[in-house]
């Protein structure tokens, strides 16, 4: 699929037709309509957020190793989420304006980069040293101001940053741990991906109250974030 004729593209911009192709053949296909989110996935250039020897395969359909090797980047959860999941977690949380967000899971940068232009604030954490200087080094160069990067595990620091209107968990995790939910404002949405392999959910809770709605839309495998509890399947 080629760029519409009537696209105006900078001549430099030497991945202007694979980040084309990512959005009309990934994104949308992938029950992304929101607008607002496929303008955002054109404006925020994915090969900025990537290793250079992977710049490549900045949008292709899959998880983007980091760092180290891809076996130890799949075993230390060292990967960039596919784009289309981004993007459809993005459009599934309905970020405000307004929004304080918390992400756990900062990688590269790229989805704080995407939440920090919905929102008013993002806070995102990461426990892996030299990722959370790469994501703090690519938010820098990208222009990025309103984004605060943590070195820290999320699992059992995000306390101390008080609560949020968004909590995105940039990786799967076996459950949601309970203190997130009590980080949430009235309101409040929680977007994480649950569960075993091979198949797991996108999992979206929401604060009414005292009550938390919980939806399970759609089904998605990925990399597990670190410093997270991993209960027994098993019982006896």
């Amino acid at each position: 699929m080629a760029l519409p004729m009537n696209a105006q593209v900078d001549p430099r911009d030497v991945h202007a037709q694979a980040r084309f192709n990512m959005i009309e053949q990934q994104v949308r296909p992938w029950n992304v309509l929101d607008e607002s989110v496929l303008e955002l996935m054109g404006q925020i250039h994915r090969e900025d957020f990537v290793p250079p020897e992977y710049q490549s395969m900045a949008y292709m359909d899959l998880e983007i190793p980091l760092k180290g090797t891809a076996e130890e980047a799949a075993k230390q959860g060292w990967h960039m989420l596919a784009p289309k999941i981004e993007a459809r977690m993005l459009q599934d949380v309905q970020l405000k304006p307004s929004d304080r967000v918390l992400e756990i899971g900062s990688g590269s940068g790229y989805m704080a980069a995407l939440l920090a232009a919905q929102a008013k604030e993002v806070v995102t954490m990461e426990i892996d040293p030299e990722l959370a200087e790469m994501a703090r080094e690519n938010l820098l160069s990208a222009g990025i101001k309103n984004v605060e990067v943590k070195l820290a595990n999320g699992a059992t620091a995000s306390l101390a940053q008080g609560t949020f209107d968004v909590i995105v968990l940039s990786g799967s995790v076996a459950e949601i741990p309970e203190a997130l939910y009590a980080q949430l404002n009235e309101g409040g949405r929680i977007a994480a991906i649950v569960g075993h392999m091979p198949v797991m959910r996108f999992t979206l809770v929401t604060r009414n109250g005292d009550n938390f709605e919980v939806k399970k839309p759609w089904d998605i495998a990925a990399t597990r974030l670190v410093g997270f509890e991993e209960p027994s399947r098993f019982s006896f």
